[in-house]
């Protein structure tokens, strides 16, 4: 099943070429392009970029493609807006260095995202200094792929879910309570503008 032939020459060497043969001093075989048939799965989506504008984007496995997202009546590109909508401290959702979340932080997830409406969500997930950067880094993320988990299972769009570890503290690390504020997911939402 033939899906699309994509040119191994680009745009500028395909105007070269084109210049050349015009004055006709182009051998035979620079003249043609090769022609490669790209067969299988097309894979194809909304991307939203952390500004919240959105793009077409498709890949074949050999060249891909992007294009913003446009609306029909304006042509203009279409953002969406986007907020930080919740910021769940950790030692509700999780037990106490784990990435698994605990029965009422997994019902308290279900419900925010199965009422919260956005077009899509980002999870980022933050720890405090106590262990190490690597440490902090993995357990971060683990912890958001498991938000992201929860979010995908009700039906919501996650586009990124990032990990930060200890890099983006909101409170020095130097207190217990500040610690707790550090240790946090932050969900951001990004919806239509009003």
């Amino acid at each position: 099943m033939q899906f699309r032939t994509f040119s191994r020459l680009g745009t500028a060497a395909s105007a070269l070429v084109l210049a050349i043969a015009t004055l006709g001093a182009v051998p035979a075989p620079l003249a043609a392009q090769e022609q490669v048939t790209v067969t299988g799965k097309i894979n194809w989506g909304l991307w939203v970029d952390p500004d919240g504008c959105m793009h077409w984007w498709a890949d074949g496995g050999v060249e891909g493609y992007m294009t913003p997202r446009r609306d029909p009546k304006t042509g203009q590109h279409m953002c969406l807006e986007r907020n930080t909508c919740a910021v769940p401290n950790t030692d509700v959702l999780f037990a106490t260095d784990s990435a698994s979340l605990t029965p009422s932080g997994r019902a308290w997830l279900a419900q925010f995202f199965a009422s919260a409406g956005a077009f899509a969500y980002a999870v980022y997930g933050h720890t405090d200094s106590r262990a190490s950067d690597s440490y902090n880094q993995r357990l971060s993320q683990a912890r958001a792929d498991a938000v992201a988990q929860v979010a995908r299972a009700s039906g919501a769009v996650v586009d990124r879910v990032v990990g930060f570890g200890e890099s983006r503290p909101v409170a020095p690390n130097n207190s217990a309570a500040n610690m707790q504020k550090n240790r946090r997911v932050e969900i951001v939402c990004y919806r239509y503008p009003q």
